[in-house]
């Protein structure tokens, strides 16, 4: 089904660049590229990362779509140039090559654990870079930079959204409570955890990780706050909002698994001690417009794929990267005989980045979700179907 709100992506890991077209955004939203920019940078760091991002300084270019700082109403697209090009301009260049022109980095090895071998076989690749320059996570910067336009969405109806590092490795901290303060702790740490002494722990497993040639993964969280309730739906499948934020997080490379709220702990627990309890706070004043409390959150603030006016908390687990040092066995593909797979520069940990991710593709649904519901093609008739949802929760 057609959303109101839609982005596509295009672009290779060691092409010209990355595009993010963005599709349906009302006029008037205020979107500047410094912004974006800030996201791209927070994607960029984090403790454990690879050669890669010494070279880009991930920056965007507004081609289209906004005019002196606001939307306009037609489509927005950005360009992510990639500086690595420049080293790859041969071996990426579109144009046909003369004839007796052979690949010196063609990938005929695939790795266990990437898009390699399953991809080649799809497309009928014979040269594996076809699939690995698409399937990189590096196309998750433009995804950062299409969540920077929702966020830009987002806030006039004070909603925010957070991610944090869990676990590393076999390195865990403590999950708080989503609506205490820390955000600025997380945002001041290498691997994205507010808690300094696991902090520590975690890039002391990334180190000896890297020394062993090996890699890992983690589990990241991510908190939205100020969420109506109310967005997503149970009329069909495919409007559920639960649904839709688990696509999303799937669709990051190397997550294996998600949850909302307890996740997987409900199934081992009885009722009475899954359900959030329902009360309703009588001393809210007027300028309350949902008044309904949880005493526990449980559910993550979705129920029945409608939003529940509590906050949205969601985790992500990555697998470690599939791109080894010390590589793993594979198979040749032109002589099918045991060889060792293709070893292409990669990090050694990315669970800080892909929080980063994460966070843009659940801010990205929010906003689609905010979208549909209150729709308007500019954003004062917008705030003005939301200013008076509000009115009517208020006489709920």
């Amino acid at each position: 089904m057609a959303r109101p709100l839609q982005f596509l992506t295009a672009g290779e890991s060691h092409g010209p660049g990355l595009i993010a077209l963005v599709d349906g955004l009302p006029a008037g939203v205020p979107v500047a590229a410094e912004a974006i920019n800030a996201d791209l940078a927070r994607r960029q760091a984090g403790y454990g990362r690879g050669e890669r991002q010494a070279i880009e300084r991930d920056e965007a270019t507004l081609l289209s779509g906004v005019r002196h700082g606001l939307t306009v109403g037609s489509p927005l697209a950005l360009l992510i140039r990639n500086r690595d090009w420049e080293n790859w301009r041969e071996e990426m260049d579109p144009a046909p090559r003369p004839e007796g022109w052979e690949s010196g980095r063609r990938v005929r090895v695939p790795r266990p654990g990437h898009a390699d071998l399953a991809g080649g076989a799809k497309y009928g690749h014979r040269d594996l870079r076809n699939c690995l320059e698409r399937a990189s996570a590096r196309e998750t910067a433009a995804r950062v930079a299409a969540g920077a336009v929702a966020k830009a969405l987002l806030a006039p109806f004070q909603v925010e959204v957070h991610s944090e590092v869990l676990q590393i490795g076999p390195v865990k901290a403590a999950a708080p409570e989503p609506r205490a303060s820390g955000w600025e702790a997380v945002e001041a740490s290498e691997v994205r955890c507010r808690s300094a002494e696991a902090a520590e722990a975690m890039k002391v497993a990334i180190e000896q990780a890297r020394e062993a040639g090996d890699s890992l993964g983690g589990v990241f969280r991510v908190v939205a706050l100020g969420v109506p309730p109310g967005l997503g739906s149970f009329a069909q499948w495919d409007r559920r909002l639960d649904g839709q934020l688990a696509q999303a997080l799937m669709s990051i490379p190397a997550v294996k698994g998600v949850e909302i709220g307890l996740g997987w702990d409900v199934a081992g627990q009885p009722g009475s001690q899954v359900h959030d309890e329902i009360t309703y706070d009588r001393s809210a004043g007027s300028e309350i417009a949902w008044a309904f409390r949880r005493s526990s959150n449980h559910a993550g603030g979705l129920e029945g794929g409608v939003t529940n006016g509590e906050p949205l908390v969601l985790a992500a687990a990555l697998k470690p990267i599939p791109t080894l040092l010390r590589p793993l066995r594979s198979v040749d593909l032109d002589t099918k005989e045991p060889t060792e797979a293709h070893y292409e520069r990669s990090d050694v940990c990315v669970v800080p980045a892909a929080a980063v991710v994460g966070e843009a593709m659940v801010a990205w649904v929010l906003a689609a979700a905010m979208r549909e519901k209150f729709g308007g093609d500019c954003l004062e008739d917008m705030r003005t179907a939301f200013d008076h949802y509000r009115a009517r929760l208020r006489q709920y």
